[in-house]
């Protein structure tokens, strides 16, 4: 019964959010005892990947957020040439938006030429953390070169059970733990989740070398094609939120919504409310 009563206070506290993220931020007062929140949440503009650069804005002033982690989709962040993607980031920096993280970027090449291409895109718009995807163990030690070059930190994204290196954040920090500081991971929770590892579990074990978050929710936690709005499926945020705030986390939690490519709006809605329902009962702001 509980548990109950628990989901429910937290699903009353969401809605209670998602009025508050209709509001302009100046109106939007916390509760007197809420304390600032070392829970950053942010967007994965692969949200938004049926829409233009311009929606994304517009749809990220509305859910009152001030961070994306930029893919390279339409036109979101493009990698086709320096001057477009210069365009996406000054229509960033104008809205007001800050461009944290880049990805998922694939590095598929054990190449200098093209790693330090990926780089040099990063650079450029100002990333922190790369996330990236599916590169192959033997190129992390080229890799490794480039980040300490460049002081941008390298997090590679576990994709669960289909993925053929990095099933969950604990094959990422087998693979980077006597690297440099800024080699390690970006934990998808819903991947993870699949992957049979235990989530809160993974946050600890992977530390300070945890650089970003896709944060999803599933219905069944074996089923890529149960994903639903965060809060209407088993993904323990409370948990999560708690066990990155024991690390020192310093990332971002980046949703990750990625059913209803059409009309993600209410999901996405949803999953900030939900998230800022949990803070909320925590005692933080959201």
């Amino acid at each position: 019964m509980k548990t109950s009563f628990d989901r429910r206070s937290l699903l009353r506290g969401g809605a209670i959010a998602a009025a508050a993220a209709c509001v302009p931020a100046k109106f939007a007062e916390a509760a007197p005892d809420a304390g600032d929140s070392p829970i950053r949440l942010g967007m994965a503009s692969y949200t938004f990947r049926e829409f233009p650069r311009a929606k994304v804005i517009e749809w990220m002033k509305q859910l009152r957020l001030t961070t994306i982690n930029c893919k390279d989709v339409k036109d979101h962040l493009p990698s086709t040439s320096a001057e477009a993607e210069q365009a996406a980031i000054d229509d960033y920096k104008a809205a007001g938006i800050t461009i944290t993280a880049g990805g998922t970027i694939y590095f598929d090449k054990d190449d200098d030429d093209d790693i330090r291409g990926k780089f040099e895109y990063a650079k450029r718009a100002g990333m922190k953390v790369i996330v990236a995807g599916d590169p192959e163990a033997k190129t992390l030690p080229r890799i490794e070169k480039f980040v300490k070059q460049y002081d941008i930190k390298f997090a590679i994204h576990n994709h669960g059970p289909e993925d053929k290196i990095w099933h969950s954040p604990l094959d990422v920090l087998k693979a980077v733990k006597t690297m440099d500081p800024r080699m390690g991971c970006c934990i998808d929770i819903g991947h993870t989740m699949r992957a049979g590892t235990d989530v809160v579990q993974a946050i600890h074990a992977v530390g300070p070398r945890l650089f970003d978050m896709h944060s999803k929710d599933l219905a069944k936690a074996d089923a890529k094609d149960s994903q639903v709005a965060v809060g209407e499926g088993i993904m323990p945020m409370r948990e999560i939120f708690k066990a990155l705030i024991a690390i020192k986390y310093q990332g971002n939690v980046d949703l990750e919504y990625e059913i209803n490519g059409k009309d993600p709006m209410p999901g996405v809605t949803e999953s900030f409310a939900y998230m800022r329902g949990v803070l909320a009962g925590m005692g933080l702001k959201g």
